[in-house]
């Protein structure tokens, strides 16, 4: 981020074909709300072209299981969970949370074959800020080589959140959580965006571990928004690997956090999560109010990333121009970064440097 002025942009730089369309494999992902697997409940979940069961064992222990039945790869999501095993609706194979099959039924007792070394495969995954996060990745590796879970810094007084599926690229959909240009034109609404007005901002963005972060700064108080704080908010916005903007809003003792993730499903199609949180008990009386307008801001970013997928289906390509695109190309350096440390078995460096940029919006 040393240069005021946004360099050239090439396929070779940011756009490369296999880091624009692949995205990470040893990173952490939204699957969804922990509360979708209370009560022994099962969730299946896509996760970059894979279908992936979570659950909860009797003791709290989560699992996240390749969602097929190696028998005749039947989706072990519809069979039955006891809060110990999952059994297969098609024969009733059994299969421990940890993977490994238990029982096959149907065998009879003079039947000599072995089952106790079928397993179906597992994946790492963890509990944060009320959401479960999985990693694709198979095999062993650094810890610090892994952007960090997100996490809340305040015992959150309510929460809502929201989700949306957008017919877009995953990397497409990340940019939108990076992009500080598009606000002024898709989310021109009276509650959120009351002046009309282009203005020139300035901010200051530094490093962090697996990205950058807008540094805090006190906003406006005329929105809506922000005016049922009281006083004059500081925010922060980091954005860190592979698709995660974590904005954090104080003003005094009260907090808001507006967190927004993006998880692969497949190709052209990615989750997106929005997760509000905030420290006032008062403001749980809003969410009746809040959960049509956070939907509302969704839909916008999902109908014009959808428009956008279709016109890059037919070419390719996107010029990346001013200071303002600035952080899409730091996306992009930032993932080719993760994708050469993890090809060539060294730590990641974050390649950014501290940079106030300009734009107008």
């Amino acid at each position: 981020m040393s240069s005021a002025t946004a360099p050239r942009i090439s396929a070779d730089d940011a756009l490369d074909p296999r880091a624009m369309r692949e995205p990470l494999s040893n990173a952490w992902y939204c699957a969804g709300r922990a509360s979708a697997v209370a009560g022994g409940k099962m969730r299946a979940v896509a996760l970059n072209g894979e279908q992936v069961v979570l659950g909860r064992a009797k003791d709290g222990s989560l699992f996240a299981l390749r969602d097929r039945c190696p028998h005749r790869g039947m989706a072990l999501s519809k069979g039955k969970f006891d809060g110990d095993t999952l059994m297969c609706p098609f024969h009733g194979w059994r299969f421990g949370t940890d993977g490994r099959c238990r029982d096959v039924p149907t065998l009879s007792a003079h039947d000599a074959s072995d089952f106790s070394r079928i397993a179906v495969q597992r994946f790492p995954i963890v509990e944060s800020a009320g959401f479960l996060w999985v990693n694709p990745h198979l095999g062993p590796s650094d810890p610090g080589a892994v952007p960090a879970v997100p996490s809340l810094d305040f015992e959150p007084a309510g929460c809502l959140v929201l989700e949306l599926e957008v017919e877009a690229s995953f990397d497409l959909t990340t940019l939108s959580l990076v992009d500080p240009g598009h606000v002024a034109f898709v989310h021109d609404t009276w509650w959120f965006r009351p002046s009309k007005e282009l203005r020139e901002k300035v901010k200051t963005f530094q490093p962090v571990p697996h990205g950058f972060v807008m540094t805090s700064h006190a906003t406006t108080t005329s929105s809506p928004v922000y005016r049922l704080l009281g006083g004059a908010p500081e925010v922060e916005i980091e954005f860190r690997l592979p698709g995660v903007r974590l904005e954090r809003i104080k003003a005094g003792t009260k907090r808001v956090a507006n967190y927004t993730f993006a998880t692969p499903m497949g190709l052209n199609r990615t989750m997106l999560t929005n997760a509000l949180y905030w420290s006032m008990p008062a403001l749980n009386l809003l969410k009746p109010i809040a959960r049509p307008l956070m939907r509302q801001f969704l839909t916008q970013d999902q109908q014009v990333l959808q428009h956008a997928q279709a016109g890059l289906d037919r070419k390719p390509t996107m010029v990346l121009l001013g200071q303002g695109d600035l952080p899409s190309q730091w996306y992009f350096r930032l993932k080719r970064e993760a994708l050469e440390a993890a090809r060539e078995s060294r730590p990641f460096a974050n390649p950014l440097t501290r940079q106030e940029l300009r734009w107008r919006s």
